[in-house]
């Protein structure tokens, strides 16, 4: 299916895809994702994918998952953050949010979760092992409200991070991030910490596609875009990466003159 956007450009290495609306836009980053999946499966025997879980990726994951001529059976599946403190049965995990979205239907041949329920430096050590055992092809991520891309809010960002998965304490503004998106129903219920792929983890995949709708990550999207390269906004570090395609709608990128 072909969807053209409404407008493209490139900053710096940064490839750029506005949408009319969220639908159009995670339908066709879904078509690009399974366009690049089976051209990496017709020459490997697997691929490595990392997953974001946030209501941002909806449309995105629901378009994905419906594309036939995938073979998820090679597919190795990691997801990049996870809360530290919820109950294993709460809704609000992203290993649950994705498991639901997409994995239990898919079904990729490995499925690799974070336990946050473990000790936090030996689920580090454990997950990230997991992670550098082999490249990461594919990542496919969106962006904060405050330009955090994973868990790696403002405070503790760090481009030059020597660990794959770090613990975090959460910014406030991620935390309110997660009332406003629907996910929790007081910011007292958001959980504090978090375990977080770490940026060059996240940009050592060959192929980054981000997608950021909705009017609430203008902001983001316009420090993203414009604003220097600085952890003061992480994801402006995706203009530095050789292969990544942002995904936006009108309401996210603004108006098109």
């Amino acid at each position: 299916m072909t969807i053209r956007p409404l407008h493209t450009q490139t900053i710096d290495y940064l490839k750029v895809e506005v949408y009319e609306n969220r639908k159009a836009m995670g339908t066709s980053a879904g078509y690009a994702v399974a366009a690049k999946m089976k051209e990496l499966l017709q020459e490997n025997q697997n691929i490595r994918m990392v997953f974001a879980a946030a209501p941002s990726q909806n449309e995105f994951l629901e378009a994905l998952k419906g594309i036939e001529g995938i073979d998820w059976s090679r597919v190795i599946a990691f997801h990049m953050d996870e809360y530290i403190g919820l109950p294993a049965n709460a809704s609000q995990r992203f290993g649950t949010f994705l498991c639901h979205r997409l994995f239990y239907e898919v079904k990729p041949g490995e499925v690799q979760l974070i336990n946050s329920s473990n000790a936090i430096q030996e689920e580090c050590l454990r997950y990230g092992h997991l992670i550098e055992e082999a490249p990461i092809d594919i990542v496919c991520l969106g962006i904060g409200e405050n330009g955090h891309i994973a868990f790696n809010d403002p405070p503790v960002a760090d481009f030059c991070d020597q660990v794959a998965v770090k613990g975090v304490e959460l910014d406030l503004a991620c935390r309110q991030q997660q009332v406003n998106d629907g996910c929790f129903e007081t910011l007292a219920d958001v959980p504090t910490h978090a375990l977080t792929l770490t940026i060059p983890t996240l940009l050592s995949g060959t192929h980054l596609f981000c997608m950021v709708p909705g009017a609430t990550k203008f902001a983001a999207v316009h420090r993203t875009l414009s604003g220097p390269i600085t952890t003061e906004c992480p994801s402006s570090i995706l203009r530095q990466h050789p292969d990544c395609t942002l995904y936006v709608d009108t309401d996210s990128y603004g108006e098109l003159s």
